[in-house]
């Protein structure tokens, strides 16, 4: 078993609005201090958010809680906001006093932030923030990655054994006999170097 997995991690939305409204899933953030009360991101340098984020050096948070649904995260996590609206036919949102939207449905509250700092990590950016604002939305409780993969995320069903390429990082499926070498996890962003071949 990967070590890695026994880490806990929450589910969340990040928002940005840098010539059209965007979000992506993550789920590195924390708190890294309270008082000042700053928080911690990280976030692929490949996702369209980042280049939104090192402009406007300004970003929200929707923290998801247990009543999120596949849809919500599949909307914001499985397509590149370069090649599509997140927010087209989308009622589930509001936009906060910063002008950054944030999400209504399925979480529990949300975080403006501006950002302090931002660090290189090679295939990431860490964006180091001040909490601006903080908002309770409702008392639901806060998904972990582990109540996702268990309760939101669905079952791949098969009939006959097939090949599947499982990321080492997040644990998405991706269904085919080949994997593209420029594939890119839709959920973690990750490259096709974190896969690992599997039958089921």
């Amino acid at each position: 078993m990967n070590v890695m997995f026994n880490i806990s991690y929450g589910l969340y939305i990040l928002t940005a609005n840098e010539e059209k409204m965007n979000g992506c899933v993550i789920n590195a953030l924390s708190q890294v201090t309270s008082t000042p009360n700053r928080i911690m991101i990280a976030i692929n340098k490949n996702n369209h958010t980042t280049a939104q984020i090192l402009k406007t050096k300004k970003f929200n948070v929707s923290i998801l809680n247990e009543k999120a649904n596949f849809d919500l995260i599949k909307r914001f996590g499985f397509a590149s906001g370069r090649a599509t609206n997140k927010f087209e036919d989308f009622a589930g949102y509001d936009v906060a006093e910063n002008g950054i939207p944030y999400i209504t449905q399925g979480t529990n509250s949300y975080i403006c932030a501006d950002v302090v700092e931002v660090r290189d990590l090679g295939t990431h950016y860490e964006f180091l923030a001040e909490v601006v604002k903080e908002v309770s939305l409702n008392e639901l409780p806060s998904i972990t990655y582990a109540y996702y993969q268990a309760n939101i995320k669905p079952k791949v069903q098969a009939t006959q054994k097939k090949v599947v390429y499982i990321c080492s990082i997040c644990g998405y499926v991706y269904e085919g006999d080949t994997l593209p070498e420029d594939f890119v996890c839709p959920l973690c962003l990750h490259d096709a170097t974190y896969f690992e071949r599997s039958e089921i």
